[in-house]
């Protein structure tokens, strides 16, 4: 398997597409990377040579991409708690920081702790009322 700034890429997919696995190369960057490199965008990962690897990986180091993307973002996650702006608020509470609904929805943030129970028949109702009971 081929590995590009510690990331596996797939060798069956297109080049310009197997550089969308690492993390913070996406469809413009990827576009960007094969071009400057002087790389045919329709060629196959596994097609590619030690020296044009080289080559995307010269012009990958010119992005910040990977471990140093993820640090960075935590860190201006941080710095926003740190300030207690209402940004940082919203992720501190674990609620969603962009405007999003919470009324209903925003369940990636907020987890699948609270799922909204519609509807239920008595028999529904009293098993998850007993289920309740036997776990606390």
């Amino acid at each position: 398997m081929l590995r590009i700034s510690g990331v596996d890429i797939p060798e069956q997919k297109k080049v310009l597409f197997a550089l969308r696995y690492i993390h913070g190369v996406g469809p413009k960057v990827s576009a960007e990377v094969v071009k400057r490199a002087n790389i045919d965008a329709d060629k196959r990962a596994r097609d590619l040579t030690s020296e044009e690897i080289g080559r995307i990986q010269t012009v990958l180091d010119q992005y910040v991409i990977e471990g140093d993307l993820k640090r960075k973002v935590a860190d201006d996650i941080d710095r926003l708690k740190r300030i207690r702006s209402y940004r940082g608020l919203r992720h501190i509470a674990g609620l969603p920081a962009r405007g999003q609904r919470t009324r209903t929805n925003s369940r990636s943030v907020r987890g699948n702790k609270r799922q909204t129970i519609g509807s239920m028949t008595k028999e529904m109702a009293a098993k998850l009322e007993e289920a309740k009971n036997k776990k606390g």
